[in-house]
């Protein structure tokens, strides 16, 4: 199945199932803005704590808070969001479509980039276990010619962006003869910068009503906070802080379902080192970052690290865990060192001093600062798209199946009377009563049991419970596995500590 086919019934299966809505569907639908239905929601909520319970509860050194949305609009201009969160678009006068400039190149880049991956891939064919990749791409003409090719690009890509000048930037673009995807024609207008923020007002009335923005990112609310956190939490460095929430950007160019939206959530903690320290513990979280993402049972092929060439304003370091969505190799997480850049702004803008004591140091300093920051929406587009089959079973019929890691799956276990008589449901809605303290279950006794395993296999359900004529009998079940469709028989009373030992996460 080719990718964008794959794709179109992925997101088709997330409506059908209740997992994404349009937003304001009835109306027509608001772009880039959406939904999250009965099992979607579960899904989410589910990551959200899977990530929680590993950067908060399992380390005694990082605490949570939940900042508001709302902040102040000098915070912006400390954080260089009101000068500096642009992005620049250019659009196509053919089809009227319009494209962030930048992206335009990258597309282009990365195409060079699958080119030398080709030219390994064969050489590796070719040569077998005695095939030596890394001196392979530092002798072999045609990679090298690529590589060349590829540093120049970025070369004047980096250098446009950096000085602001958008007519590089457009010239690049036609240089290397980029087309619209849409019209396949190179009829561009000029590149302009645009700010992604939102802006809103405070106030009673319109005349006396403050400018406000919506938060584009939840870190700022950590930074402002990190005193406060410090001191009544009695933390030491190094020391982290992590939040959830909401967050807000103006995307003109909003595409690839939930991948980028113009309301998101963002999982992201921001840990205070010694300076000198930064660059130990950004290795030290890239590591441990990769674990977490690694833990759910998704392949190590699925994700692979980007480390920036081109460093942001506050930056020393950065890279991102990259996944391999059916639309490519894209960014789900950010590791960023950040350097002191953050509270050194809020500390001259604000007039407050935001040093730290180091007692066993008897000195006091600016923290440096580690940031670990991923997108919930990104997540679960990563998570919903390497779950996704489509199978042809070996009695020639086909299902369609989530396998959704179980300690994730929106509903853990799914009881179902075999027949809807002879007591069957009574018993069921026993078991029912019982395990729906401790898991989300279902019950559904309409249609053939077969038929109600497919529509469990479809919100990817990991454990189906059916009670038959012999769970009268002698107190037992079956219970069915939905990736191996394997059956066992269980007494009732084993059935909480079965589904706790199978949907326990691994140790991370």
């Amino acid at each position: 199945m080719k990718q964008e086919e794959y794709f179109k019934k992925l997101t088709a299966h997330a409506k059908e199932y209740g997992f994404v809505f349009q937003s304001s569907e009835i109306y027509d639908g608001l772009s880039a803005v959406y939904d999250y239905g009965q099992n979607g929601v579960e899904l989410k909520n589910n990551i959200r704590n899977y990530w929680w319970k590993a950067m908060v509860q399992l380390q005694e050194n990082i605490v949570g808070i939940d900042a508001a949305i709302f902040m102040h609009p000098t915070i912006w201009k400390a954080s260089g969001h009101v000068d500096a969160f642009n992005d620049p678009l250019i659009d196509n006068k053919d089809s009227k479509k319009r494209y962030r400039a930048d992206v335009l190149v990258e597309d282009y880049l990365a195409k060079i980039e699958d080119k030398i991956n080709k030219e390994v891939e064969r050489a590796r064919k070719r040569f077998g276990e005695s095939f030596d990749e890394q001196q392979f791409v530092t002798t072999n003409a045609r990679v090298l010619e690529y590589t060349a090719q590829s540093k120049e690009i970025r070369n004047r890509l980096y250098a446009g962006m950096d000085a602001n000048d958008m007519v590089s930037i457009k010239e690049l673009i036609e240089d290397l003869g980029i087309v619209c995807p849409v019209s396949g024609t190179r009829n561009w207008t000029d590149v302009r910068q645009f700010n992604l923020m939102f802006s809103t007002k405070m106030g009673s009335v319109s005349e006396g009503a403050s400018e406000l923005y919506l938060r584009p990112e939840t870190a700022q609310g950590i930074f402002v906070n990190y005193l406060n956190v410090q001191k009544t939490a009695r933390m030491k460095i190094p020391f982290g802080i992590a939040q959830t929430g909401k967050a807000f950007r103006n995307e003109i160019v909003a595409r690839q379902f939930i991948f980028r939206m113009r309301e998101f959530e963002q999982m992201e903690m921001q840990f205070f080192v010694r300076p000198g320290e930064e660059l130990k513990w950004f290795a030290y979280w890239k590591e441990e970052r990769m674990k977490w993402h690694l833990s759910m049972g998704i392949p190590p092929e699925k994700f692979r690290f980007h480390d920036h060439e081109k460093l942001s304003h506050y930056a020393n370091a950065a890279t991102d865990i990259e996944f391999e969505f059916p639309f490519g190799f894209k960014e789900l997480e950010g590791i960023h060192s950040r350097t002191d850049f953050d509270l050194e702004a809020h500390q001259k803008f604000s007039g407050k001093k935001l040093h730290y004591f180091d007692a066993e140091l008897n000195q006091s300093y600016i923290p440096y600062v580690v940031e670990t920051s991923i997108g919930l929406d990104r997540m679960f587009l990563a998570v919903l798209s390497y779950a996704y089959r489509e199978e042809k079973l070996a009695d020639g019929s086909e299902r369609v199946v989530l396998m959704i890691p179980p300690m994730l799956a929106p509903v853990k276990a799914a009881i179902l009377p075999l027949v809807a008589k002879d007591g069957l449901p009574e018993k069921a809605r026993e078991i029912m009563d019982t395990l729906k303290y401790d898991f989300n279950c279902q019950y559904e006794e309409k249609d053939s049991i077969g038929r109600r395993y497919r529509r469990q296999d479809a919100i990817g359900t990991p454990y189906c419970i059916t009670v038959d004529h012999q769970s009268l009998e002698d107190n037992t079940v079956t219970i069915r596995d939905r990736d191996s469709m394997n059956q066992e028989r269980i007494t009732i009373d084993k059935l909480t500590m079965a589904i706790a030992q199978k949907i326990r996460p691994q140790r991370i």
